[in-house]
């Protein structure tokens, strides 16, 4: 298996990973418009995507965002997205994605990386928390949803 930071060239493979990962997210599948999205985040560089292929086959990927830290002064990343084609699981792709995203945030400086995930996902909790993520207890997150 290979691990490595996403290019244009890697359109078609990621946009589908994308496509699946929205659909275990009980979203609609949009093949056409998760490669708009992902189109556009290479396109506008705002965010980075690392990808893992075996055989040449896309298996996995995670996309971060930056954000910055006011309090530390530092860059820290959001890991938005991860996603691990069910034909891949327990092969150690989620650890390749997390390790290589712990990399990249400490080669980049940042102070931090978070993530949400949902509650019911207890698979990655474990894989989260087997790597030194800790669930935050002292503050709670608020969203206000536009559409």
């Amino acid at each position: 298996m290979e691990i490595y930071q996403a290019t244009h060239e890697d359109l078609d493979g990621v946009s589908k990973l994308f496509n699946l990962y929205r659909m275990f997210y009980d979203q609609t599948s949009d093949l056409e418009g998760a490669k708009d999205y992902i189109k556009e985040r290479f396109e506008n560089e705002d965010s980075v995507i690392f990808v893992v292929k075996n055989n040449q086959k896309y298996v996995g990927f995670t996309q971060l965002y930056p954000i910055f830290s006011s309090i530390s002064m530092k860059k820290a990343w959001i890991l938005n997205d991860m996603f691990v084609d069910p034909e891949a699981r327990k092969l150690g792709v989620g650890q390749m994605l997390l390790h290589q995203a712990k990399d990249y945030a400490l080669k980049t400086g940042a102070k931090s990386v978070v993530l949400e995930t949902a509650p019911d996902n207890y698979a990655a909790q474990k894989l989260y928390e087997k790597n030194g993520y800790v669930r935050d207890t002292q503050f709670y997150h608020y969203e206000l949803s536009l559409t």
